[in-house]
């Protein structure tokens, strides 16, 4: 029987590199709470492995970081007169006292009317593909003016937005710094946010501090959690790498109307009401969850990939009912808890004011 075992978990893992420990659900006759003791049929320094951090953050070419350019980025992210009636600003919505979200169900536009989607978190978004949560944006540069100039958002026009800057001597004085003149157009106004957005970063957290050999960093639950999260749990499958995230886009079984990447990609059916897998850094500091915004809480998100969703033919192939006990869910919530750093506070720029403000 152990060498059946052993036969079948080789296979699994070939099928399935991501879910390499797949076997402990073979091994059982039902999902049951997993012990501290428990041993994955995969060494779990190499299952580690799959989660270091990269050294370096990445920059396109087209691109390329300067410290002018992210000063800039940073001063434009926060200040409100890039809205129609000046009163909003990026940093409005990513607010980053609160994981870069605003904390709401979904976000709220310059006009106090809820939108349609949460606001989805942007830190770790240097080696992020395709943006927003349906997939529409391929670059933070293509993303940067978006919602500004959505009406529903931030409710400005591009022209408006040059003229405005164009009239504040620091302004000037900064796009000179970043780009080599005092000429202020939307792409380098893309360009300078896109590179400060790079910037944010997730810090270490627990989980980073205990597959560098920390034992110590991560309590027990939360390495049965981790195991279940790489095995039965299935989480894995979308939730991969160091970003937990596979920046795919899935069906997930929501009880909600909104095609998501759908609208763009109408000819795929699989992706219809699908949405992009969120980093998983930081989670505990997001609610409420989904792009709706519709679980409130972490056990409840687990509860919904056990048996919440809804069966429809875009369904993801990876979602499959699942018997997590309360263990099993306590287990999961507490790793997913470890995913959280102590980041330092963003200092807030001062903003330049116009020539007749000052």
């Amino acid at each position: 029987m152990e060498n059946q075992v052993k036969r079948l978990s080789t296979i699994l893992c070939r099928a399935r590199d991501g879910l390499a420990i797949i076997a402990v659900a073979v091994a059982v006759a039902a999902p049951v709470p997993l012990h501290a003791e428990a041993t994955p049929p995969v060494p779990l320094a190499i299952l580690k492995q799959r989660y270091h951090r990269p050294d370096a953050v990445p920059f396109p070419p087209n691109n390329p970081f300067s410290a002018a350019k992210a000063d800039l980025g940073l001063s434009l992210f926060f200040d409100p007169r890039l809205s129609g009636p000046a009163t909003m600003s990026c940093g409005t919505c990513h607010n980053p006292s609160m994981a870069w979200k605003d904390g709401l169900a979904v976000g709220v536009g310059s006009d106090a009317k809820p939108l349609a989607r949460a606001t989805p978190p942007i830190m770790n978004l240097a080696w992020g593909e395709l943006m927003m949560w349906d997939g529409r944006k391929d670059s933070l540069e293509d993303q940067a003016t978006g919602p500004m100039i959505a009406a529903a958002e931030m409710n400005a026009t591009l022209p408006e937005i040059m003229s405005r800057l164009s009239r504040m001597p620091l302004y000037r004085d900064k796009f000179q710094s970043a780009f080599g003149d005092e000429k202020i157009t939307p792409e380098r106004v893309s360009a300078a946010i896109a590179t400060f957005e790079r910037t944010v970063v997730s810090g270490k957290a627990p989980f980073d501090h205990w597959i560098d050999g920390d034992e110590a960093a991560i309590g027990d639950a939360a390495k049965r959690g981790f195991v279940l999260f790489n095995g039965p749990a299935n989480c894995a499958a979308c939730h991969s790498g160091w970003r937990f995230t596979d920046d795919g886009f899935h069906d997930i079984g929501l009880a909600s109307t909104d095609p998501g990447r759908g609208a763009q990609l109408p000819g795929v059916a699989s992706l219809m009401h699908a949405f992009k897998t969120p980093t998983l850094r930081n989670i505990d500091q997001r609610a409420p969850y989904m792009h709706d915004g519709s679980v409130k809480t972490l056990a409840a998100v687990m509860r919904h990939y056990a048996t919440g969703f809804l069966q429809r033919p875009s369904l993801s192939a990876e979602m499959h009912r699942l018997a997590l006990s309360n263990q099993d869910v306590t287990d999961l919530v507490a790793f997913m808890h470890t995913l959280t750093s102590q980041d330092p506070a963003i200092k807030l720029p001062t903003l330049p004011t116009t020539e007749e403000e000052g």
